[in-house]
């Protein structure tokens, strides 16, 4: 029986540490997803030509609900500014390393098949990356066409493979990565119960800048 006891306390000793583990993996692993989801948005405006001449498009959100992974546009628009990550168009993992799909933002007039975007397109209503979710200017991130969000090992408020919605988050920054806002929120994760709510989306971003240095270089054709 003593022994019994020993090897008990051993053991729950180590499930711990063993848990925290498989969870900093899975969070790297999502990190890394997030940059190849951010990556191939890069691919899909390189490749995708605008109607309008010297001009190209990003992608438009999926919006449907359950999401199939695919695009949702009319007449060239995106029928929303925010939705899932379109993966099949882009090629890319379905999910992240919890079994929720990723959320994404963008600027619908850099995503108008017709119209797209060129070097020289102005950013007059820009999404933005804050520390909290009462901002008023951007203190995290600023001038973004896209946002990518990874709503973390809770996944409140994500669309899981089994096709089902998440419960909605209690946090109020979780909640304000769900509004249809152009106001995301990154900041450290906090448990639940904490005086600023529980927290552990994982985010990544595109600005206007780093979408023009690699779709429109210098005397490419949409930047002649």
């Amino acid at each position: 029986a003593i022994v019994l006891v020993i090897v008990t306390l051993l053991i729950g000793g180590l499930a711990a540490p063993l848990s925290a583990q498989i969870q900093a993996r899975r969070v790297a692993e999502t990190r890394q997803l997030l940059q190849e989801a951010r990556d191939a948005v890069l691919g899909y405006a390189m490749t995708h030509a605008a109607a309008t001449p010297g001009r190209r498009h990003l992608p438009c959100p999926d919006t449907d609900v359950p999401p199939d992974g695919r695009e949702n546009r009319s007449a060239g628009q995106c029928d929303s500014s925010t939705g899932t990550l379109p993966w099949v168009a882009l090629g890319t993992a379905p999910h992240d390393a919890w079994g929720n799909r990723l959320r994404y933002a963008v600027i619908q007039q850099y995503a108008d098949s017709s119209s797209g975007f060129s070097a020289s397109s102005g950013l007059p209503d820009p999404l933005k990356v804050c520390s909290t979710r009462s901002c008023t200017i951007a203190d995290v991130a600023d001038n973004l066409v896209v946002v990518l969000v990874s709503h973390g090992p809770n996944g409140w408020g994500a669309h899981n493979v089994n096709g089902t919605t998440q419960a909605a988050p209690s946090g109020p920054d979780e909640t304000q990565n769900l509004n249809l806002s152009r106001t995301y929120v990154s900041r450290a994760p906090t448990q639940p119960g904490s005086a600023a709510g529980e927290f552990d989306d994982l985010l990544i971003w595109l600005s206007r800048d780093q979408l023009v240095a690699r779709v429109c270089p210098p005397g490419s054709d949409c930047n002649p």
